[in-house]
């Protein structure tokens, strides 16, 4: 018998999916985010797009919705962000 939990199954396409990146608090990080998040979400909405920075201001959180088309497409984008070496989670 197992007692490992398993993660609820996600599916696709999955709209308003939210995606939350925390990262230092620079005046460039959102830009960054951004610039990204497009590659693997062509039609993001930037209008959507809110930044907000922590209590002491050391760090900033990028959060928004998109449509999830794969889990491919959420393991690539997670890789991608965490590549830069700037981004601290991707929640």
């Amino acid at each position: 018998m197992s007692t490992e939990i398993e993660a609820p199954k996600i599916e696709f396409p999955h709209p308003d999916y939210p995606i939350k990146v925390i990262g230092d608090n620079q005046a460039d990080f959102k830009g960054m985010v951004i610039e990204i998040v497009q590659v693997h979400v062509p039609d993001l909405d930037i209008e959507q797009v809110v930044v907000q920075e922590s209590g002491k201001g050391n760090y900033s959180s990028v959060r928004f919705k998109i449509t999830a088309t794969s889990e491919q497409q959420l393991v690539s984008l997670h890789e991608e962000l965490k590549a830069t070496g700037r981004v601290k989670m991707v929640l």
